[in-house]
């Protein structure tokens, strides 16, 4: 497996999307998605994350038909040109059910954990891996106002549950891997507790996947909306590695594997 070895995996980002919060709009077109595909296997990247719906606060979901006539031309191009893993970031079985048609696909992303009800006998007939995000509400809602007692606990319990569902349903515990959402349904200081408790998620002993890229919690953290978040994405990365995680999803593939390298030798 990509992820079952000494140095943590490096998922590189790539939305193909209109509306992503960051790079939406820049590989729209296959050619320019398969070039940013191969760019980051150039520079590093363990995985690609292909993705066709944007999750970002407030946007909107699309339909099943256009996420596919998004996603699987992509898929289709990068296998012709490598076999790098793919990760498809899809909360829809009928994404990946499309998308295995055009090359293997190693990876379901679903930022819902499995709400779809066709998705774990999908991801079991594909022979993927799955990462179970948390997040509260809807990427509709899910900034509106979220709250928690204990999001350390919630979020334990939470993956508690969604794993006893996926293995019920015939996923091997070893294609399991968690993310806790950072930024999906929390406010800044949800957001930094993880941080300061992430050995506490690191301890459920299933490979920890943290998604801090160029996301608001680093402008909202140094009072600076406008900044250039890669800096505060390197150090939520260093920190990461240095607490357990098994690997990182990044837009800046070369940089923050350089990152992760230098945190890992120093854990």
């Amino acid at each position: 497996m990509f992820w079952d070895k000494k140095e943590p995996f490096v998922m590189g980002i790539l939305n193909v999307t209109p509306d992503s919060f960051f790079d939406g709009g820049k590989y729209t077109l296959v050619e320019q998605a398969k070039e940013r595909a191969l760019q980051m296997v150039e520079q590093g990247a363990d995985v690609i994350d292909v993705g066709g719906e944007s999750t970002r606060p407030g946007s909107d979901p699309v339909s099943l038909q256009e996420e596919i006539d998004r996603v699987c031309p992509v898929v289709e191009a990068i296998r012709k040109e490598c076999n790098i893993p793919l990760s498809l970031d899809t909360t829809k079985s009928g994404v990946v059910r499309e998308a295995i048609k055009f090359g293997s696909v190693e990876v379901v992303n679903d930022i819902s954990a499995l709400s779809d009800p066709d998705m774990a006998h999908t991801v079991v007939e594909a022979g993927a891996d799955i990462v179970l995000m948390h997040m509260q509400g809807t990427p509709q809602n899910m900034q509106a106002n979220p709250s928690y007692k204990d999001v350390i606990e919630e979020l334990k319990n939470f993956f508690h549950e969604r794993i006893h569902y996926a293995e019920k349903k015939g996923i091997h515990k070893e294609k399991i891997l968690i993310d806790p959402g950072i930024g999906f349904g929390k406010k800044l200081e949800h957001n930094l507790k993880i941080f300061k408790h992430l050995e506490e998620l690191t301890a459920l002993n299933y490979p920890l996947l943290m998604a801090p890229s160029r996301k608001s919690f680093i402008g909202q953290c140094i009072d600076d909306m406008e900044a250039d978040r890669s800096y505060g994405t390197a150090a939520a990365v260093a920190i990461s590695i240095q607490k357990g995680a098994r690997g990182i999803r990044v837009h800046d593939v070369k940089e923050m594997k350089q990152v992760a390298h230098l945190a890992s030798s120093m854990s």
